[in-house]
């Protein structure tokens, strides 16, 4: 017995996710099955790449729906989580009874936990911890911009690393790690501290060229990272160096995207009043109502700059 698991790629909540679901499926559905991890990334008109389902089972997971029929589980928690009406329209005709949406949870993670306590009966402590920690980093709630940008948790040190890898391979390992041992062993284990030490170096560079590049003018901070050779980087280094704004927009480049990210402040003085995933829906994009993004082709920079900027005057406040 084979299982697919489709995640959001990078993302620690996508990570949990598989490995949440895996522990479940292990134990309530398939006991010994095989399981293989595909990382799941929103490109220009987010197309799925249907070859990818090759498991006698398929799952998605914290990731948008996919009407194909072979797609056995899915568990989502974003406001964007449909393509197309005719897929929602898919989704809400489903019987099947593994299917699932919440867009009211703060992680996809503690959400697959709950579906599988209320609904098939599976509870394991020892995951209590890495559902903890997904429900802080997915849903921002932190206690300042410095406790998640100094990175002095363990668990924050993975986010970092798992953020930052580009070997699919290697976050399979991690995945399949998080099912066996605790955040504490994880992080200390040889193969992650091996990466750890040069994350932690590009991750202060970043913030460096974050904090050179970055302009504030009412109530947003924007920055645009193209020709850096930086695709990501932790969503709270703005707010550490500029406090006193509500929103931020990026603009940064890769190989497979160009990709405008938007977020808002969690300690902002004045209130968010925009719901970004409305927003970056009119661009293509998507996300929850504090935090979105849109993705373009990598060719499409003169394209993402005019959204960057209608995007910018759309939040800034009038003073």
């Amino acid at each position: 017995m084979k299982l697919r698991i489709l995640y959001h790629g990078n993302c620690f909540d996508g990570v949990s996710s598989a490995a949440i679901f895996t522990k479940f499926y292990q134990a309530k559905i398939a006991p010994g099955a095989e399981v293989a991890y595909t990382p799941t990334m929103h490109r220009a008109g987010n197309a799925f790449d249907r070859g990818q389902f090759d498991g006698d089972d398929n799952a998605i997971v914290d990731f948008k729906y996919c009407p194909d029929e072979r797609l056995t589980w899915w568990f989502d928690h974003h406001q964007s989580a449909f393509l197309t009406p005719e897929d929602e329209a898919h989704f809400r005709a489903d019987t099947s009874g593994k299917k699932f949406l919440d867009t009211k949870s703060a992680s996809c993670a503690e959400f697959i936990a709950r579906v599988a306590k209320d609904k098939f009966g599976f509870e394991d402590e020892s995951l209590a911890e890495l559902i903890h920690w997904a429900h802080i980093i997915d849903g921002a709630f932190y206690e300042s911009p410095a406790q998640c940008v100094e990175l002095r948790s363990p668990a924050l040190k993975l986010m970092q690393v798992i953020e930052g890898e580009k070997d699919p391979e290697f976050v399979a390992e991690i995945i399949r790690m998080l099912t066996a041992k605790t955040l504490d062993a994880v992080v200390a284990s040889d193969p992650i501290q091996t990466r750890l030490a040069p994350i932690l170096e590009q991750h202060w560079k970043t913030a460096e060229i974050i904090k050179e590049r970055a302009r504030s003018e009412r109530g947003v901070v924007s920055f645009d990272l193209v020709g850096t050779g930086i695709e990501g980087y932790n969503k709270f280094i703005p707010y550490y160096y500029h406090p006193e704004v509500t929103y931020v927009v990026s603009l940064s480049q890769s190989s497979y995207r160009t990709k405008i990210s938007v977020g808002s402040n969690p300690w902002a003085p004045r209130p968010r009043t925009h719901n970004i995933a409305e927003i970056c829906e009119r661009y293509g994009g998507g996300g929850h109502a504090v935090v979105g993004a849109v993705s373009l082709a990598p060719d499409e920079l003169d394209l993402g700059r005019k959204y960057t900027q209608e995007i910018i005057e759309e939040l800034r406040f009038e003073e």
